[in-house]
């Protein structure tokens, strides 16, 4: 038991670089989150719904994360914040990162059949803050879903999908990054660079920028002097006949 707590720790320190150790990530709302889920999801399953409602309600308070106690959440889920809320037949894989203030929500069946009427989220998943996932739609394997997107088609593997309604970009799923990149955007620049290190960058990219500036200038003055100095020379004379 402590050895699956330790290793949900540090998937989650993997994941977020603003923890420095275990300890802060076992403070996070998201945890509690999942793990009252667990304590609610087999009072649910064991039938006793009741039971299983009043856990769901106090972390609800506690967290400010819903989840239902029939949700269905592999490993390593994380909740990065909160304000999320994840409905009764959603279906979650292992390693699924979830930003703040995303709704796994149902559709209205058209047949009248409760069923499956939530997402499923395959593994290695990441959804963006404010994303809208609603109805019984399959997000494949490593897909992200962009900030503030509305997805209601099922997204294949690797894509990443933004707007609203939700689109595909222009990256193939070939080449999308395969490891996992907090926030779902890569970039050069460290989360958490030191005071003005970005200003000292563009700083001397503009000193080099200007000094290529100068530079070219000067190459286009001398190529206009000698071009001056070609004009203004006097002609040379014909030969001379025998």
């Amino acid at each position: 038991m402590f050895g699956k707590l330790v290793r949900y720790l540090d998937s989650i320190v993997a994941r977020d670089p603003a923890p420095r150790s275990r300890w802060e990530v076992l403070l996070y709302p998201g945890v509690w989150a999942l793990f009252f889920h667990r304590i609610s999801h087999r009072l649910f399953n064991a039938r006793l719904f009741f039971l299983a409602r009043a856990v769901n309600h106090f972390a609800r308070f506690t967290t400010a994360i819903d989840i239902h106690p029939g949700a269905t959440i592999g490993k390593n889920f994380f909740i990065d914040h909160g304000f999320t809320v994840i409905g009764e037949t959603a279906h979650i894989g292992d390693n699924v990162t979830i930003y703040q203030c995303v709704t796994l929500g149902g559709s209205n069946p058209t047949n009248g059949v409760g069923g499956k009427r939530h997402p499923t989220l395959e593994d290695n998943v990441i959804v963006g803050s404010g994303a809208q996932i609603i109805g019984p739609v399959t997000i494949g394997k490593r897909a992200r879903i962009g900030a503030s997107a509305v997805v209601t088609e099922s997204v294949p593997e690797g894509a990443t999908m933004i707007g609203v309604k939700a689109r595909s970009t222009l990256v193939t799923a070939e080449t999308y990054a395969k490891k996992f990149i907090p926030y779902g955007t890569p970039c050069r620049e460290p989360c958490e660079p030191a005071p003005n290190q970005r200003v000292d960058e563009l700083e001397e990219q503009i000193e080099a920028l200007r000094k290529e500036v100068v530079a070219m200038t000067q190459a286009l003055g001398a190529a206009h002097e000698a071009l001056e100095r070609a004009a203004r020379a006097p002609e040379e004379p014909a030969c001379k006949g025998v």
